[in-house]
């Protein structure tokens, strides 16, 4: 059983790609489609990247505050910090490394 087959047996592991490709999202948002928007012009990176990162965003969100009511985890110590995680670049990796993959 590869990797990712054993992320999708628990909960926290199918989070944990869902916060992978929220942070990636993001990441492609920020530093290859609004350059390309901005600098050259390039408008549909923004809006098929953004549409993505989206939907990934909301299913982060939700997935956290399930998490949240289903582990019983703490609102400011834990929820809090892996939410507010979602909007900085890089912020889902550093949650996954310090928190999630301990869990």
């Amino acid at each position: 059983m590869n990797f990712v087959q054993q992320l999708l047996q628990t909960t926290i592991g199918r989070f944990r790609i869902i916060a992978f490709l929220e942070g990636l999202s993001l990441l492609l948002l920020l530093f290859i489609a609004m350059p390309l928007k901005y600098i050259w012009d390039q408008p549909a990176y923004v809006e098929h990247i953004g549409l993505a990162h989206g939907v990934l965003f909301i299913a982060y969100v939700l997935f956290a505050l399930f998490l949240h009511f289903n582990r019983n985890w703490q609102l400011f110590r834990r929820t809090f910090i892996v939410v507010i995680a979602s909007f900085v670049p890089f912020g889902t990796f550093y949650i996954d490394h310090k928190i999630l993959r301990k869990l």
